[in-house]
């Protein structure tokens, strides 16, 4: 079997992130009271610098800063009170860290402010739909984006998600992204995929893209797997009995590092998680075994 990864250069600002030795790791930040993860603990800008901060210390490669939920069923966010939550911290983090700050966002404003304090990387997860000036904005920038399929938005991705023929569904949602982002300006370079687990999928779904994200290297593209936390693992570690389960409970970390260890050996290049520390313990594994 041979598991060793495509070679990607991705210019990040300063920054140059190799995707040829080693799974890269994403330390998520998120600065909202509604996360279904991690909801609230780091909202004020303090907490939240000072996790990115230790997850840097951790071994994060990048760090993903969002100001909007995007669980399922979620409101969203007015543009403002977006940018006066992830603005400061960016600021703050962009001149203490010596790894790629990623915006999480669907809206060209917010991105475009972001890379202006500091950010390297726009997500957008989705996939340029929710705002028609993000394609133009992330072209203009300069710099990587990441494309997310997700079937709906947050709001309704949930309520019965379905597919003709899941991978190649979500395959030619992303070369259409690609696509649309390369007729605005985007360096094609500079395009990252993310399959987007829990997007709009089911608990089959989920796994199946988990046991074939090989299938998304013919893209071309860096893929992205996120799996940390999502309900897809709660369901499958929790008690048969039990409606659901703490997100942080130790039963979701350990499935959480199962699903992040299919991530790395089916491709991924970067997996997007909460737990940096355990992660990388886990990819140390996983990648001294695809490159035995």
């Amino acid at each position: 079997m041979n598991n060793r990864m495509p070679a990607f250069t991705l210019a990040c600002g300063p920054h140059a992130l190799e995707m040829n030795k080693r799974t890269l790791i994403m330390g998520i930040v998120n600065i909202t009271p509604d996360s279904f993860s991690d909801g609230g603990h780091f909202y004020s800008s303090e907490k939240a610098i000072d996790h990115g901060l230790q997850l840097v210390d951790e071994g994060a490669d990048i760090l993903d800063i969002g100001g909007e939920s995007t669980r399922p069923y979620s409101e969203p966010v007015d543009e403002t009170e977006e940018q006066d939550r992830v603005l400061p911290v960016i600021e703050k983090l962009a001149q203490r860290i010596s790894v790629p700050i990623s915006i999480d966002t669907t809206k060209a404003s917010v991105a475009r402010n972001a890379v202006a304090a500091g950010a390297t990387i726009i997500n957008d997860i989705s996939a340029l739909r929710m705002d028609p000036q993000m394609a133009v904005t992330a072209a203009q920038c300069n710099v990587p984006l990441i494309l997310m399929h997700m079937q709906g938005t947050p709001k309704n991705m949930q309520v019965k998600p379905v597919y003709d023929d899941l991978i190649p569904d979500i395959k030619d949602f992303l070369s259409d992204a690609m696509q649309k982002a390369i007729t605005a300006g985007v360096d094609p370079t500079h395009l990252i995929i993310d399959p987007g687990i829990g997007f709009g999928k089911t608990i089959a779904h989920n796994l199946e893209i988990l046991n074939h994200t090989d299938r998304f290297a013919s893209l071309g593209k860096p893929i992205l797997i996120g799996p940390s936390r999502k309900m897809f693992i709660r369901q499958l570690v929790k008690n048969a009995k039990a409606k659901d389960i703490d997100p942080l409970s130790a039963e979701v970390a350990r499935g959480t590092q199962a699903a992040v260890a299919a991530a790395a050996m089916g491709g991924a290049q970067i997996v997007r998680v909460h737990d940096v520390a355990r992660t990388r313990a886990t990819l140390a594994v996983i990648d001294a075994i695809r490159s035995a």
